[in-house]
């Protein structure tokens, strides 16, 4: 009962600790304005402006009070392989029965390598059609049964036939083989030299102009002993308009072939096409860092709860409208703000936490949840001792809401802590439960999950306090866009309400007398 009484006191003053004071408020709103400006350069892991990012986070960390966490360092080296990549002659050039096909780099098509070599080559490799390059025992369904794809390139689908049918996979809600990353590792597996995504629009959840900006640049990988020359030789994506120019000049219809695709019983097929191409490499191999402190627990300070957010962005890349300063001002400086500002409010509170509470700015996040699987790979603090982790992605601009959104809900018993928080905040829960963008597996947190740590995803939701407010608001795309930019008007009446809930659920897992379980049913749980 005193456990009980000590958790909702402290949830009780983290609720009204966190209240949207003019000085937090400033805080906040500089440390987003200083690391998102053009000073910081887009803050790409390895590049010039890594160190001045990672040592103005430390000296934050620093100044707040935190304790480093690795040792008597605030950095954990986290060893990258970075590749540059452009096909000779910026095209790619396919021959068909009816002649050549080139397809224009960028415009039409996007490919790299994950290999370190300075020069990739295929020769004459076959295209093959293996619908959405799945193979999931589970949901009774294999793209490359009865196909041998060795030495071949693989066309594939995004998303997984859920997405075109309910009754297939989880339907909308989408699973790890809807990811691009899985049916890259799938494709590898399976002894393919490469694989390109299938784009559209719908199905990834993002515009053609994102593959452009998240692809034609830096690509980052962790680094292997053999600089991933076991990998696929291409990865890559294009348009369903360039697709579809292949499929007609190999005489077929790739309208009808996508149908056909999202049915059970689909058998992929040989394309009459192959491809010769040359791929120049800039290789560099590396070290990057995550940066963490920590605020020491109490009588449970040999266990730990998590708060993690990515420091990295795209970096300088291809101008548009004549800029060429990806900032990424709320993805990810808002969220590194964030982890500064829960750290302030951790350092203030009058009761310690049980357990001690980390937190972690992970590096290379944009090029696949690198810095996160680092950790989770070599962690600082046992991952079997670690009750949840809390990312933070997106934490401003925010409006007002009525609601929390709670992504994959049923997991585990941290829900319990949401709809706490959320009645102590008199706002309502709303689990997500079709998640057809698959946003789950595609931040740090996922790295956690897979190694058996629960996490908790909730933000606010969408029903708006001022619904006319949001309505008149500007709609504007700006992800992996340069004009993801800190802007004076961004509207943070909501920012503190989701650090006031991040907070609490945190203090509530620190100060539990135990770690929450998976549910049973659950695919997920903890390494016995």
């Amino acid at each position: 009962m005193k456990a009980l009484f000590t958790t909702l006191l402290t949830v009780a003053l983290a609720l009204g600790a966190t209240a949207q004071t003019p000085e937090d408020l400033a805080y906040f709103k500089e440390r987003i304005k200083t690391l998102s400006s053009d000073e910081f350069g887009g803050r790409a892991p390895m590049s010039e402006y890594e160190p001045k990012t990672i040592n103005y986070i430390a000296d934050e960390f620093k100044a707040i009070g935190l304790k480093p966490a690795n040792g008597d360092s605030y950095f954990q080296p986290v060893q990258l392989m970075s590749t540059y990549t452009r096909p000779e002659g910026n095209k790619v050039t396919i021959k068909t029965p009816k002649g050549k096909l080139d397809l224009k780099f960028y415009d039409e098509i996007v490919v790299w390598t994950d290999r370190g070599a300075e020069r990739v080559e295929l020769k004459n490799a076959e295209y093959v059609f293996c619908g959405f390059g799945i193979n999931a025992p589970e949901y009774g369904w294999n793209d490359y049964e009865g196909m041998d794809v060795t030495g071949k390139i693989v066309i594939a689908m995004v998303n997984d036939p859920g997405f075109y049918n309910d009754n297939l996979f989880r339907g909308k809600n989408m699973t790890y083989y809807g990811r691009w990353d899985y049916k890259f590792e799938e494709a590898k597996r399976q002894g393919a030299a490469g694989l390109l995504v299938l784009h559209n629009t719908a199905a990834a959840s993002y515009g053609w102009q994102v593959v452009q900006s998240s692809n034609t640049e830096i690509n980052n990988t962790l680094g292997s002993e053999n600089m991933n020359m076991d990998d696929l030789a291409l990865k890559g994506w294009f348009t369903h308009e360039s697709c579809d120019k292949l499929f007609t000049m190999c005489g077929k219809d790739l309208n009808e072939t996508i149908e056909a695709a999202k049915k059970p019983g689909f058998k992929g097929f040989p394309l009459k096409a192959k491809t010769s191409l040359v791929m120049n490499v800039d290789v560099k191999v590396g070290e990057s860092h995550n940066v963490a402190g920590i605020i020491p627990g109490s009588d449970l300070k040999d266990e730990y709860v998590l708060y993690t957010a990515h420091w990295d962005h795209l970096g300088i890349g291809a101008p548009i409208e004549g800029d060429s300063i990806y900032n990424g001002a709320n993805d990810n400086a808002s969220g590194v703000a964030a982890l500064m500002m829960l750290a302030k409010k951790y350092r203030d509170l009058e009761i310690q936490p049980r357990r001690t509470i980390v937190f972690i700015a992970v590096t290379a996040e944009e090029t696949g949840l690198l810095g996160s699987e680092y950790y989770c790979e070599h962690p600082l603090f046992p991952l079997e001792k670690t009750s949840c982790v809390i990312n933070i992605d997106g934490a401003a601009p925010k409006e007002k809401t009525n609601d929390i959104t709670l992504r994959a809900p049923n997991m585990s018993e941290t829900d319990k802590w949401v709809h706490l928080v959320a009645a102590a905040q008199g706002r309502v829960v709303k689990p997500i439960l079709v998640d057809p963008a698959g946003i789950y597996f595609r931040m740090d947190h996922f790295n956690f999950v897979k190694k058996g740590v629960p996490a908790i995803m909730a933000t606010n939701g969408n029903d708006y306090v001022d619904k006319a407010a949001h309505a008149a608001k500007p709609k504007r795309n700006i992800y992996h866009q340069p004009t993801d930019e800190y802007d004076e008007s961004w509207d943070f009446s909501g920012a503190f309400d989701e650090l006031n809930l991040n907070l609490a659920l945190g203090i509530l897992a620190a100060d539990a007398d135990e770690l929450p379980k998976w549910a049973p049913d659950s695919t997920f749980q903890r390494a016995e």
